[in-house]
């Protein structure tokens, strides 16, 4: 089995679809500690080390490197900066591919790298990642939709893959599992959270829909693909019980109706992210667990954020697994 070592895990969204793709991922990191304690409650078998990469002083050799470096510097939803030190974590990673020079690499982003505010800092990931160890990459990128692969949610992200250069190989992305190009259908919210209460109490947001929140539809019906999940748990979109959201004028929508509505939970934007069971080391959902901070008043709040945040902040694994899957036969 080819080995993967992970950087900005978060709670295990890019490793459980490397895992899935066949890859024993031995190291995992990340500085968020309920990031780690939900991906341990989930793949127990990782070495994670909790704490900044950059005091990572040399990583264990292996066949795969994979990284999702944190994204909020050029964000469509984040503060969108080009100069916040956050944009050039992707340095890190390209120390760790120099120093390991596995076999391959994947590295996931959002889709808004490639606006002309940031693409300098595309196009420098893309040549410190091509010249990194003694022996270079080849390497590729592409913008892919995650609800192509089985994730019932519009996410498009940028993905960049890289084949060290003496393995004389080559990459090509894969096509889309599902949509109106190839035989499977998108895979839809009602499937996605089948099984699953209409009310899980004590798992949704029940913070007042302000007038922000109410400045755009954020409701899609079962049979339709989910909106963006995000990791901020007020902005999440709305659940299909809800009433249906009609425009009254710009910026801002109102429900048709008195009808009880809310946002998505936790666990279901897990399931929406494509943390389907098959994921998990124990085959079932997303186990989140409680932490050291019980004693607190705002106890069930604090967790309530924190558990929306490591979800929204995920990559989709069938998205992942899809790319790991297609990287070449490079493992002997």
């Amino acid at each position: 089995m080819p080995t993967a070592v992970s950087l900005f895990s978060g709670c295990g969204g890019s490793d459980a679809g490397v895992i899935s793709a066949g890859f024993d991922v031995i190291m995992a990191n990340d500085i968020l500690p309920y990031a780690r304690d939900v991906y341990l409650s989930n793949f127990p078998d990782t070495d994670y080390f909790l704490g900044d990469v950059s005091t990572i002083e040399s990583f264990p050799r292996a066949d795969l490197l994979v990284g999702c470096y944190p994204c909020q510097g050029f964000s469509q939803g984040g503060a969108r900066e080009a100069n916040r030190k956050i944009n050039t974590l992707y340095l890190e990673f390209a120390r760790a591919l120099g120093d390991i020079e596995p076999r391959a690499f994947i590295a996931e982003n959002v889709s808004g790298l490639r606006r002309s505010t940031y693409r300098h800092l595309l196009e420098d990931q893309l040549k410190r990642f091509a010249e990194a160890g003694k022996f270079g990459y080849d390497v590729k990128w592409q913008l892919l939709n995650a609800h192509d692969y089985g994730v019932a949610q519009e996410r498009k992200r940028l993905v960049i893959v890289g084949i060290r250069r003496d393995l004389g190989a080559s990459f090509s992305f894969p096509g889309a599992t599902h949509g109106p190009s190839v035989d499977k259908p998108y895979f839809t919210i009602k499937e996605a959270l089948a099984g699953l209460p209409e009310w899980p109490a004590g798992e949704f947001c029940e913070d007042p829909f302000h007038w922000y929140y109410l400045s755009r539809n954020r409701r899609r019906d079962w049979g339709e693909l989910s909106k963006t999940i995000v990791s901020h748990m007020r902005h999440m979109p709305l659940h299909p019980v809800s009433p249906v959201l009609q425009r009254i004028h710009t910026d801002k929508w109102v429900f048709e109706s008195d009808a009880p509505a809310r946002r998505f939970s936790y666990r279901e934007a897990a399931r929406l992210q494509g943390f389907m069971p098959r994921f998990t080391t124990h085959q079932g959902d997303m186990v989140f667990p409680e932490n050291i901070e019980s004693g607190r008043k705002d106890f069930a709040y604090n967790m309530l954020r924190h558990r929306y945040r490591v979800i929204g902040n995920a990559v989709p694994p069938p998205m992942f697994e899809a790319v790991a899957a297609a990287l070449p036969d490079i493992w002997d």
